[in-house]
């Protein structure tokens, strides 16, 4: 049965409960929905906008928690829903519906699960499912499929586009270019490599994982003895290292801005938690790129280019919802943002458009881990597969490779079912049960992995690379009976970490687990067979293939292009204008108060902080760097700054590199670096507009740039990230993004005390 509750302001409140409460109860309820009253029908009219049935919102989960905790028994699920004038309301699509009309069928769900399908022409569901798998690789699972003796599922088939989709496995990078007719010696992987061969420094992990590592130093640890039951904390020393780690959540920003840029973060956070055998986050960084917002019409500037028919958001409303989305995440999960940069840009010349329609949003942050846990351990047969955090819902389906080509290219539905929702509050409780783990004086984690694109089928594969596993699918917690097979292994619901770990050590990871309230499931076994199997309860196995052909070998992308030389016409200018000008460039969202950037995000919780966003008594002006503690009395920390110079590029795309380099090591160059530019590590974040005439060859020179760059001046460049899909179509007319690489930089700091503020100071002896 469902119950209504009615607010002052009209919000109805639906309760979905097992039994009639007693007028005790139903006061509590009454109670804890600020004095709503109980509504005594089984129906209410008008038009409503609400969740969307099949989705139980965060929101949903924590409230039931509560009523919980208060004692109330029987309480599944609890929506809001907000009164509207018609059928034809503004809502958001992704998250909401429109009711006509609140009864006791807003919960209920009459779809049944699709079955399993058998694919007989790969490149028909290729095309119908926005697979982006490539010629080559349909016809080498058409060889796979011959090799099995049978077709293969639809769920294998999924499973092979989000494993090897260029948003996964990076084939760009690892391709091969062949620029004006001469193949290239290195692979623009081998490239960034480079640096690291050439100057290791004090890095411990590099490429291999999902974060970069280097040596850091000894702090003091303060944790509790145990973290099964309440106990004593208790200070020791631990020698770490230190963690770097960028992430772009650019497609799904685009598509749907809040979810897209809160994911974003969260998918850096779980990066660095899933780093070696469990690290811990301290504080993010967040870029935002779009294209002009045209808040007070179209000023001079903004005129450059016609507005276009913006397929899901204006940028207006990406800046508002995306910093909203990346600033509630962090605020709700408990990570401060430190440091930050914004640019909007639109421009056209040479008959090409250049603008962030398809945004970047640039999700990064530092931490730490101890030593021991570092690399991650090497898988043994018959090991369990354990998964901590929330449900399965039909959420992000096909995001790695919807995000691998030009947004637009598929359907609004196939892209909108791409992007992934956010739960800060249970990815914090997942968070807990591994902080609880790292500090632990044994870490039971054999190896760890984020749940990101590709849900199950990306996260459990990587864990049982090494030996195979079997997965019981009956095992794995389904908030939408609806879900196929398909989607239950492919869906990429947020929050979730995959680890494996020894039988023996189950039980004490489930007592911490439920005393932090996070969702746990053993969910199988690594095995000796080298095979990836999911089977369900009836012992139907909608994937039971080799690793190896999952994973696949398809031929290596080749990249084909020429050298395009783009001149721009110069800059014209008065003198006498130079007051108007002033008042132009003051105006951009790049130069102008970024005080609705930061005034709504913290930026000094954990206690950790050293420096933030904001300086000085008036906290103006904004900070060139972000820095954190290692401890809490000790001196030594992390300092993190960012460097981007994406309209040189465009007019020379080796010297925009040079320059975000220069950039980034220009604004941490004030704090004390321990072993001074040694201690610098880069992640390099590469957003480029490939596939376009030119623009594959400018990104070699670019990657090259930066690659002889970093190797001159003796630092590295271990980790990083690409989305090289930067083309938005609108039809036949199409907007690229300037090539841009974002530059974060992370050093370890001598003492937190001496970094040299922008602050500018009164001379009290004058």
């Amino acid at each position: 049965m469902i119950l209504f509750f009615q607010s002052s302001t009209k919000t109805v409140l639906a309760v979905e409960a097992a039994h009639a409460f007693s007028p005790e109860d139903t006061q509590k309820l009454v109670w804890l929905f600020s004095e709503a009253t109980p509504v005594q029908s089984e129906t209410l009219e008008g038009w409503y906008v609400g969740p969307r049935r099949e989705m139980i919102t965060p929101w949903s989960t924590n409230a039931v928690e509560i009523t919980q905790n208060m004692g109330l028994t029987g309480i599944s699920r609890i929506e809001e829903y907000f009164p509207v004038s018609s059928g034809d309301a503004n809502h958001d699509p992704m998250l909401q519906r429109i009711y006509n009309g609140l009864n006791q069928e807003i919960f209920t769900i009459s779809k049944k699960p699709d079955p399993i399908v058998y694919i007989e022409d790969l490149e028909v569901y290729n095309q119908q499912e926005g697979l982006a798998l490539s010629q080559e690789e349909i016809v080498y699972l058409n060889e796979v499929s011959q090799k099995l003796g049978r077709k293969l599922t639809d769920s294998e088939v999924f499973g092979f586009s989000q494993v090897n989709s260029e948003h996964c496995r990076h084939k760009i990078f690892g391709g091969v270019f062949v620029i004006d007719g001469e193949e290239k010696e290195s692979s623009l992987f081998n490239l960034i490599k480079k640096t690291s061969a050439e100057n290791p420094n004090k890095l411990v992990s590099a490429y291999k994982d999902n974060v970069a590592f280097n040596e850091g130093p000894m702090v003091e640890q303060f944790a509790p003895l145990s973290g099964d039951k309440p106990d004593f904390f208790a200070v020791k020393d631990i020698k770490t290292v230190i963690s770097l780690k960028a992430e772009t959540h650019n497609f799904p920003t685009t598509v749907e801005p809040f979810n897209g840029a809160a994911t974003g973060t969260g998918g850096e956070i779980r990066d660095r938690l899933g780093g070696g055998k469990a690290s811990l986050p301290i504080a993010g960084t967040a870029v935002y790129m779009t294209s002009y917002p045209r808040t007070e019409g179209a000023r001079k500037w903004e005129k450059i280019l016609d507005p276009r028919p913006w397929l899901y958001q204006t940028p207006e409303q990406i800046l508002i919802k995306a910093s909203n989305g990346a600033s509630d995440f962090g605020n709700k999960f408990g990570q401060p943002l430190i440091c930050g940069s914004l640019l909007t840009f639109e421009h056209t010349e040479n008959d090409k458009k250049y603008a962030y329609d398809k945004v970047i949003m640039l999700a990064g942050g530092v931490g730490f881990a101890n030593m021991r846990d570092g690399l991650k351990g090497d898988p043994q047969p018959g090991e369990k597969v354990v998964v901590i955090g929330g449900d399965n819902y039909r959420i992000g389906m096909g995001g790695g490779a919807v995000s691998s080509v030009n947004t637009g290219q598929y359907t609004s539905g196939i892209e909108l079912n791409a992007v992934q929702r956010a739960n800060p509050e249970m990815q914090k409780r997942a968070a807990n049960v591994i902080r609880a783990i790292a500090e632990s004086d044994e870490n039971p984690i054999v190896s760890i992995h984020d749940h990101g694109a590709g849900g199950h089928l990306n996260c459990l594969s990587e864990l049982v690379e090494a030996t195979g596993g079997h997965i019981d699918m009956s095992k794995l917690p389904i908030g939408d009976p609806t879900l196929s097979a398909k989607e239950i292994v492919g869906n990429e619901s947020q929050e979730r970490m995959g680890l494996l770990m020894k039988e023996e050590d189950v039980a004490r990871v489930k007592r911490i687990a439920d005393r932090e309230r996070a969702p746990m499931y053993v969910v199988g076994e690594t095995t000796n067979d080298m095979k990836f199997v999911f089977e369900q309860a009836d012992g139907v196995k909608p994937i039971d293939i080799k690793l190896e052909y999952m994973f696949g070998k398809p031929p290596r992308t080749v990249m084909t292009d020429h050298t395009v030389t783009e001149s721009y016409q110069p800059v014209v200018y008065k003198e006498s204008e130079l007051h108007h000008y002033l008042e132009n460039v003051l105006q951009l969202e790049a130069v102008a108060c970024k005080d609705w950037l930061t005034n709504k995000v913290d930026r000094s919780v954990t206690g950790k902080i050293a420096r933030q966003q904001c300086q000085g008594e008036l906290q103006l002006p904004l900070s060139d760097l972000g820095a954190v503690a290692l401890d809490y009395r000790g001196k030594a920390g992390i300092a993190t700054s960012i460097g981007h110079a994406p309209q040189v590029a465009m007019v020379d795309p080796a010297a925009g590199s040079v320059m975000a380099i220069a950039e980034s090591l220009t604004n941490i160059v004030f704090a004390p670096l321990t072993d001074k530019l040694e201690s610098v590590s880069l992640s390099a974040n590469w957003m480029w507009p490939c596939r376009n005439e030119g623009e594959d060859a400018r990104l070699y020179t670019a990657v090259q740039a930066a690659s002889d760059f970093a190797c001159s001046l003796g630092i590295n460049i271990p980790t990083g990230k690409d989305s090289l899909s930067m083309t938005q179509k609108y039809g036949d007319d199409k907007v690229i993004a300037p090539g841009t690489v974002i530059i974060s930089a992370g050093a370890e700091v001598s003492d937190i005390k001496k970094i040299v503020s922008p602050v500018i100071a009164q001379d009290k002896n004058k």
